[in-house]
């Protein structure tokens, strides 16, 4: 893999220092107090810079009127399957990445061990094998041994998985979307703001399936957006950021994943929720054309194989 960052200026090489230092603080840090063996033998393998940072067409334009800015994507690969869930370490990580006063630049992360990263490299799926291909080492433990060679699918597999992806998760974002309007009915908004949610999610994490055969466990909009829009552009003019208004509608839908069932203090309009119907409404259209003209180039490319 690519070690060196000498495509980007000199302060995004020191942001991303000083996030690969902040992930083995804090990791080291929760390791300290830990009483289970398998946590204090725990460890971090690798950490991966992936996308538009590593690949070079990355924009930073949050200075600028309407400016897009693109957020850090980081594979953290760690030894054990229980380290991946050890949701303590990783909150305390993402907190301080999100609260650090010197890191401009949003971060999200994935957490994978190296057995499941290879198992998917040799499975052929695009997202790890685009990772080892176009993505950059940040950290690797001494010793470490590189990836697993990628083994591509062929036409009839890659046809078959994304066909099967869109075929589950596509009703999924309508259905998700009838019942949001169900809940208006009744005039719950919070449901509705949190089935909301879910329709935006499902229309994500379908997209990054069908292109990608990948979707992280997380229920962070924010996060699958970032990802869906690196591959699509025309995603981005799904949210416009044009107004308070229309940010802060998208902050109320990616926190409405808890807050509309938890908290006392979550609060939503009724215009913002159909501001936010809307939008989920206009993602759902350009998920389904981007899904199918997925699947319309597979079925050319297996046709041409069989020719």
């Amino acid at each position: 893999m690519k070690t060196d960052l000498d495509h980007l200026p000199g302060r995004k090489r020191r942001e991303l220092e000083q996030v690969v230092e902040i992930i083995h603080a804090e990791f080291l840090e929760t390791q300290q107090i830990a009483t289970s063996k398998w946590k204090r033998e725990g460890r971090i393998l690798k950490i991966v810079l992936f996308g538009s940072y590593a690949r070079g067409d990355w924009v930073d334009e949050r200075y600028v009127a309407k400016g897009y800015q693109s957020d850090y994507d980081l594979l953290i690969v760690v030894n054990y399957q229980r380290v991946v869930e050890f949701d303590e370490c990783w909150h305390r990580t993402e907190d301080r990445l999100i609260r650090e006063p010197d890191i401009k630049t949003p971060v999200n992360f994935i957490v994978h061990t190296k057995s499941e990263v290879n198992d998917k490299l040799k499975l052929g799926h695009y997202f790890f094998t685009d990772i080892v291909k176009d993505g950059i080492l940040l950290y690797e433990l001494k010793g470490e041994k590189p990836f697993a060679t990628a083994k591509p699918f062929n036409p009839q597999q890659a046809l078959e998985v994304a066909r099967a992806y869109y075929d589950q998760w596509m009703p999924t974002v309508q259905n998700y979307n009838v019942l949001s309007e169900a809940a208006l009915s009744f005039g719950m908004r919070n449901e509705r703001a949190f089935l909301l949610h879910q329709t935006i999610e499902r229309a994500y994490a379908c997209l990054l399936l069908v292109l990608t055969y990948y979707s992280p466990s997380t229920h962070n909009i924010k996060f699958l957006r970032s990802l869906a829009e690196d591959l699509d552009k025309r995603l981005k003019a799904v949210w416009p950021q044009e107004t308070r208004f229309q940010n802060r509608c998208f902050e109320l839908a990616k926190r409405a994943y808890v807050e509309a069932r938890y908290s006392k203090h979550y609060s939503i309009t009724e215009e913002e929720l159909a501001w936010i119907a809307e939008r989920a409404e206009t993602l759902r259209g350009v998920v389904e054309t981007v899904c199918r003209e997925r699947l319309a180039s597979l079925s050319e490319a297996l046709r041409e194989d069989q020719e």
